[in-house]
């Protein structure tokens, strides 16, 4: 993982951004020494988000398993969480 700093990546532009990927497939962008973003190409960005996707699917099954879910109307659903 490549640490790059915000006025490199102001003067350099996106080639440090590239040559960060090729070495490591991330990079940390610093402001003022602190860690404030993480970037990814968009590959790896798509294969977390499929993650997170089958991840909430699992959460979702375990919670109708459980009987933590609920069937109903969208009027009664709408109804039980307004009040």
């Amino acid at each position: 993982m490549t640490n790059i700093a915000a006025n490199e990546l102001k003067t350099k532009g996106v080639s440090v951004l590239e040559n960060a990927l090729k070495e490591g497939g991330e990079a940390i962008i610093t402001v003022r020494g602190e860690q404030k973003y993480v970037v990814i190409d968009m590959s790896q960005y798509d294969k977390l988000r499929e993650y997170e996707l089958e991840i909430a699917l699992l959460e979702a099954k375990a919670d109708i398993a459980e009987g933590r879910a609920k069937c109903e109307s969208i009027d009664e659903h709408m109804k039980r969480v307004t009040g």
